[in-house]
């Protein structure tokens, strides 16, 4: 399953369906799709998301591999977020809704 969020002043982002709900749950809603947040409420949903990904950052921090030559490919949920945050801090902006849809 894929995810597209949607605002009115931002170009559609889409991403992985296990991705979306995990950033929609540290946003503190309930990752149910479809749904959407009220202007309103963008700014706290944007500050719960960089809260929780400022905790998991740390936390990801910490469990680093010892081995430096060890060569991964992993793309940290931070960086997975950008895109989005982006796209909360527009609405914010321009005082929009945030909606998202599955395209199943």
């Amino acid at each position: 399953m894929l995810v597209i969020f949607s605002s009115q002043v931002s170009a559609n982002i889409t991403m992985f369906g296990d991705i979306a709900v995990q950033l929609l749950k540290m946003m503190g809603h309930s990752g149910t799709v479809p749904s959407a947040i009220l202007a309103k409420d963008v700014p706290a949903a944007l500050a719960n998301l960089e809260a929780a990904l400022g905790a998991t950052e740390q936390q990801s921090e910490s469990e680093k591999p010892e081995d430096e030559n060890e060569e991964t490919s992993f793309v940290s949920l931070s960086h997975r977020a950008l895109p989005l945050i982006d796209l909360l801090k527009a609405a914010i902006k321009e005082d929009c809704n945030v909606q998202w849809t599955s395209n199943n």
